[in-house]
């Protein structure tokens, strides 16, 4: 069975094709960096335009290298939630179009659901396989979704059964890695480029705030203030604007890496702290921000002396990406699709994606 995924939440416009038995035939991703580099973050009027430009092309991309033809599709998925509306928007209504078009049912994707599903397609894992498919059998678990627009803690009872546990109260920590790589006068996105300043740092350098960190009560995360603390650490107290404060090259990879430092302690106490609140054992993280490496370092190292098995999403599936929509199997597994009159769903759905309804 082929069924064609499709991603549009943000700022990627992104199709794979992929099996019942999560093979990936094909995946297309077209990024809009370029676009929005000069504003040192997503605009999301910018985004909706690209994504219409953009969409037809990309599936068609997606169906050529899978050597298919729209009739050979057997389903349709789409991201509905959460993300950008005009950029959802975008997606759904393609996706409906096929659907009617073709006579194939119509699956909804929680995009925050996907990114923790792209874990069971690494292929790796300590907790053991699925007898059904072979791959990681990564639930229940905690799952930390960390990315530009999203940093959330959520109880993952099985690939539909999300609880949410904690999310940010500001920004997320993708928001502010651009926030902060502008003040440093480090190109968009901020993320790869702090990660890479960081590298020539030292993360003591600087003793920036953990918001958060030590109320083990609350799974909530505030990266605001760190932003602020990195603005006054360049300007001093006060309005002073940081790009016109000439930073060396030192300066620079010092508060880029006292700053991510600040970033990973907050993901790592506040994932672990939810592990054991929760009592589970596995951690799985996706998202963005999920490919820095030295949050897998340190993923990995408290994963070790806690004795908890620790999946994180291959580089390849951390940022956005259609391949993870192939959570879209496991909707079919359910008997679940979508009836033609499905919305979106910008902000955060704690259940499903949206209305659903089983097949008789």
């Amino acid at each position: 069975m082929n069924i064609l995924a499709i991603e549009t939440t943000c700022d990627e416009t992104a199709a794979a094709v992929v099996t019942d038995r999560l093979e990936v035939v094909s995946s297309v991703v077209a990024s809009q960096d370029d676009l929005h580099r000069r504003f040192g973050g997503v605009v999301p009027e910018i985004a909706s335009r690209a994504q219409l430009e953009r969409i037809m092309p990309v599936i068609d991309e997606t169906l050529r290298q899978a050597g298919l033809s729209p009739g050979d599709l057997d389903a349709v998925a789409v991201a509905n939630t959460p993300g950008l509306a005009g950029s959802l928007l975008v997606g759904l209504v393609a996706a409906k179009a096929l659907c009617v078009a073709l006579e194939i049912p119509l699956i909804a994707v929680n995009h925050l659901q996907a990114h923790i599903y792209a874990c069971r397609l690494a292929g790796t894992s300590e907790a053991g396989t699925s007898e059904e498919d072979g791959r990681p059998d990564v639930f229940p678990c905690v799952g930390l979704i960390v990315s530009g627009g999203h940093t959330s803690l959520c109880r993952c009872g099985g690939p539909l059964d999300f609880e949410l546990l904690g999310s940010t109260i500001d920004d997320a920590a993708g928001e502010a890695f651009d926030k902060v790589a502008s003040m440093l006068g480090l190109p968009y996105p901020g993320g790869p480029a702090i990660e890479r300043a960081a590298r020539g740092g030292n993360p003591d350098a600087h003793c920036f705030p953990r918001a958060l960190l030590k109320d083990e009560g609350r799974l909530d995360f505030s990266f605001s203030g760190l932003k602020t603390a990195v603005r006054y650490a360049i300007t001093g107290p006060g309005r002073g604007d940081p790009a016109k404060v000439a930073l060396s090259d030192q300066q620079v990879a010092d508060l880029a890496a006292s700053f991510q430092e600040a970033v990973v302690d907050c993901l790592v106490g506040k994932a672990f702290a939810a592990l054991r609140r929760t009592g589970l054992r596995i951690l799985c993280t996706g998202g963005g921000v999920a490919a820095n490496s030295r949050l897998r370092q340190r993923l990995d190292e408290e994963a070790d002396r806690q004795r908890v098995a620790l999946h994180v999403a291959p580089i390849r599936l951390c940022t956005d990406n259609a391949v993870m929509g192939a959570i879209a199997v496991e909707r079919l597994r359910a008997g679940l699709f979508e009836d033609l009159d499905l919305d979106v769903y910008p902000g955060v759905v704690r259940g499903a994606s949206g209305p659903s309804k089983a097949t008789p």
